[in-house]
């Protein structure tokens, strides 16, 4: 079986942000899209170990943030390689605003935002599959959509061969994140797709 057959999947990415008992925080996420027209229903998927997966659930509303060709690696950093159980991410990030539904969404490096309210839930055992009805939306820029293999070739920053030079290092077949060093923890789990070690492939460089 080949994985890498799963690159040849069209990924958006998104800023999935949510609010419960007076706590905002958000994630990246990279598997939203539109399920039904009439009603305008979305739905996510949220690997349960984000914090935001646990927001969503309990408060049963979020926002999704369309990220853009504009974005640079610093959004990616900020909600993807941190936890909202260690830190404020709105603490003092000024890229954002309160949408209708009273959740932040991002402003910077998005093109569009959508506001939701979840109507079901499905257990998918890592991940919980939420669909929800639209409530708002609202196009912020006509800058294209970011995807995965744009944020690799354009957003992520590229090391130098001379620092690849002999180097081994694990990479996330499902987002490209690369971690260094010769052995991968067996518990080590992706900061930015949130997937286990097992999803990881090794690379001599």
């Amino acid at each position: 079986m080949d994985k890498k057959a799963m690159y040849k999947l069209s990924y958006g990415l998104f800023v999935l942000t949510s609010a419960a008992d007076g706590r905002d925080s958000g994630c990246i996420i990279n598997t939203a899209q539109q399920v039904t027209s009439e009603p305008n229903r979305i739905s996510i998927a949220v690997n349960k170990t984000n914090y935001t997966h646990d927001l969503v659930k309990q408060s049963g509303k979020f926002n999704i943030s369309i990220i853009s060709e504009a974005a640079e690696f610093e959004l990616f950093q900020h909600f993807g390689f941190q936890s909202g159980r260690d830190v404020d991410k709105f603490a003092d990030y000024a890229a954002c605003k309160r949408s209708a539904n009273g959740l932040y969404y991002v402003t910077a490096g998005i093109n569009s935002y959508i506001s939701a309210t979840v109507e079901q839930e499905v257990d998918l055992g890592s991940h919980t599959l939420f669909i929800a009805s639209v409530d708002d939306m609202e196009v912020l820029a006509d800058t294209p959509s970011a995807t995965y293999t744009y944020y690799q070739s354009s957003i992520k920053p590229q090391p130098t061969k001379d620092a690849q030079t002999g180097k081994t290092v694990w990479r996330c077949t499902v987002c490209g994140y690369v971690y260094e060093g010769e052995e991968l923890p067996a518990d080590f789990i992706c900061p930015l797709c949130k997937h286990p070690a097992a999803d990881f492939e090794k690379v001599t460089q």
